[in-house]
């Protein structure tokens, strides 16, 4: 599957400056993790700090699927909010899905930090607004539900929110929310990973995978093997090709970056912008002055139809940017389009389909994939070593 058009903002940004090989020979680890991406860069760097021998591949050049096309909007709101995510799955499970979300973007900087990743990363503030009347009441709702649940919210004004330049009703206004490069972040960290000793692989497909009673055969294209006693697919929303369960509806979603203004508004400098609309437009800027926006969600039907679709949602996206901030003035530099998936609660899935194979998942999909992320890699021990962990139960197969 091609996961997004052919020029997104961050590999021409930050090209990638690390080669890695294909496999040329039958090869052996104590974990294969597929997908090269900025899940299985999370998951290689909590694996190799455990100690364990791991062999990470990728189909294409790695990094260059879903994670070159994410803009990084890194939120503990996940795309159903906390009073409808109560109605689904219960208050124990939204609230600490909140709450993980959370803890995952400080995590994210942690690691940042420790491997001197140069990713932009930026702590901001998130404001979830409503332009239209007949959200109120709905963000109303928003608003009343995390602050019983202990969230540092604000509620913003229509004047509060005219200061910062955006043409809105209201808005939750959350302290906790960052940005940074997704690609950066991802090729840092599989280069730290290399030094450590990882094995890792690109264009290495993987076509079929076989069980013995301890053992798991990866085979790829090139008819090479790679034995493993775990397999982690980070794969996702490619793992549509692997699941039997249905867990994702797949969409097209569109971006596009502003030439870099040497004064940015502060509130473009102190906050990310979401709404309430669905699909929801969103606005973030880079560190190096540039916005970017999104949103224009399609269903997915395939690449090319996708891709056809980008110079209207220019267009279109432009406008919509006029409307919420009408004193500025957006020069487009850049434009892309991606694939993205919904999950029916909005949360992600993480561990073993099926209990008899060592085969795991990590899949964050949604407007949150990177935290999602961070949490899986908080839990993939205790789905390695089969102990109980509350979130693989939150997020289990067949939930």
């Amino acid at each position: 599957m091609k996961l997004r058009s052919t020029e997104p903002f961050w590999p021409l940004k930050n090209p990638m400056n690390t080669s890695y090989p294909s496999i040329d020979e039958d090869c052996n680890a104590a974990i294969l993790i597929i997908g090269a991406g900025i899940t299985g860069a999370l998951i290689a760097y909590k694996l190799i700090n455990e100690g364990r021998k791991i062999i990470l591949v990728d189909r294409r050049d790695v990094c260059n699927g879903s994670t070159a096309a994410s803009t990084a909007l890194l939120q503990y709101e996940v795309d159903i909010p906390l009073h409808e995510l109560i109605k689904l799955r219960g208050k124990e499970c939204a609230v600490d899905s909140y709450m993980n979300g959370k803890k995952a973007i400080f995590d994210l900087r942690k690691i940042s930090d420790d491997i001197k990743s140069d990713c932009g990363f930026e702590f901001k503030k998130s404001i979830y607004y409503s332009a239209v009347q007949k959200d109120l009441p709905y963000l109303k709702n928003e608003f009343k539900s995390r602050k019983e649940n202990g969230f540092d919210v604000n509620w913003l004004s229509k004047y509060d929110l005219k200061k910062l330049g955006l043409n809105a009703l209201a808005a939750i206004e959350s302290k906790t929310a960052a940005v940074m490069d997704p690609y950066k972040l991802a090729q840092d960290l599989l280069q730290y990973c290399q030094k450590k000793g990882a094995q890792i692989f690109d264009r290495t497909n993987i076509t079929s995978i076989q069980y013995t009673k301890d053992k798991c055969v990866a085979h790829t294209e090139n008819k090479f093997t790679i034995t493993a006693d775990h397999i982690i697919h980070c794969t996702g929303y490619e793992s549509t090709e692997s699941l039997t369960e249905k867990v994702v509806d797949l969409k097209s979603t569109y971006a596009i970056a502003s030439e870099s203004v040497p004064n940015l508004p502060a509130a473009f400098k102190n906050a990310i912008f979401w709404d309430t609309s669905s699909p929801y437009f969103y606005f973030r800027t880079t560190d190096d002055n540039r916005i970017i926006m999104g949103g224009g969600d399609e269903e997915f039907t395939d690449p090319k139809r996708r891709d056809k679709l980008i110079p209207k949602k220019e267009i279109f996206l432009l406008k919509q940017f006029k409307k919420r901030f009408p004193d500025f003035n957006f020069k487009l530099d850049y434009s892309w389009a991606g694939t993205f998936g919904e999950t029916k609660d909005g949360l992600p899935y993480f561990g073993k389909p099926d209990p008899n194979k060592n085969e795991h998942y990590v899949l964050g999909f949604g407007g949150n994939g990177i935290t999602f992320s961070a949490i899986g890699m908080n839990s993939i021990l205790d789905s390695i070593n089969n102990k109980p962990n509350l979130d693989l139960e939150y997020y289990r197969f067949g939930r």
